[in-house]
């Protein structure tokens, strides 16, 4: 990553349902490598509680990032293009400032 300019991590919190759809929007921006986390539980304002359970069935995927600033935009542009599609189905990301990395 040095020499790179300035990284970021975006992170991509989802419906599992939904994991065609982000990994689509994912290459579309070229961007081909990713952490996932799988079977997530947590609760949005918008979506509701997703905590894989009789009651509350779904879980989500966490998608984690790094891309240098230009790329950053194109996913928080896709990613609104999606949630403006998918409503409350619920996906979000959040971008955090990457300070240093092991090489």
């Amino acid at each position: 990553m040095k020499g790179n300019g300035t990284m970021k991590m975006i992170l991509v919190a989802y419906n599992q349902a939904l994991d065609d759809e982000v990994m689509a929007a994912l290459e579309e921006c070229c961007l081909e490598n990713y952490t996932k986390w799988t079977g997530v539980l947590g609760k949005g304002s918008a979506s509701g509680p997703h905590l894989a359970t009789h009651v509350w069935p779904k879980a989500n995927n966490v998608l984690a990032v790094a891309a240098d600033d230009s790329s950053v935009e194109l996913v928080l542009e896709k990613i609104r293009k999606l949630r403006a599609q998918l409503g409350p189905e619920g996906v979000k990301a959040f971008v955090l400032p990457i300070e240093d990395v092991t090489e």
